[in-house]
């Protein structure tokens, strides 16, 4: 007989694969001095929204600047997020609590810190709300950055049906 994680463990990467977060790919890089210092730039598609797409920003600090500053495991938690409507938008199901949902994380140290992206609908405005901030477990980042997309007056497909 099998052990249990053996058996399990198919189960267990099919769950992980339906409930990952979207993987951004990358669409730019901006070298900003001699030390190795990029802006990386990110195209990220909404899973469970078609016809949206996102693009993050952030800073990834070189070998040479890891080195001066001793902190060799961490990039700084600056981000920048801008969404749009890049194609018919389809919404499947979508978290309708003010909390919203997470759609991205992205770590960016060793342990502690992640960038994410969380996505709100905003019922009354009919909008929906992209929030970018960095999770850090010590301490909580007030830098964040944030866009919205209107559905007002657009043919939105509700695969679930339009909430009320």
């Amino acid at each position: 007989m099998k052990p249990l994680f053996r058996r399990a463990f198919p189960a267990l990467l099919f769950v992980l694969a339906l409930t990952a977060p979207a993987f951004a790919e990358e669409v730019g890089e901006v070298g900003v001095d001699w030390l190795g210092n990029d802006i990386i730039v990110e195209a990220l598609s909404d899973p469970e929204v078609s016809g949206v797409t996102c693009h993050i920003s952030y800073f990834e600090r070189g070998v040479i600047d890891r080195l001066q500053k001793g902190n060799w495991f961490e990039d700084p938690s600056n981000s920048s997020i801008a969404c749009r409507q890049t194609g018919p938008i389809a919404i499947g199901d979508i978290a309708l609590d003010s909390d919203g949902e997470e759609v991205f994380n992205q770590r960016r140290s060793i342990i502690w810190k992640q960038l994410v992206v969380k996505r709100i609908y905003d019922r009354a405005n009919d909008t929906l709300i992209y929030l970018s901030h960095s999770r850090q477990v010590q301490d909580g980042s007030a830098k964040m950055a944030i866009s919205t997309v209107p559905l007002y007056g657009q043919d939105v497909e509700w695969r679930r049906g339009r909430p009320e």
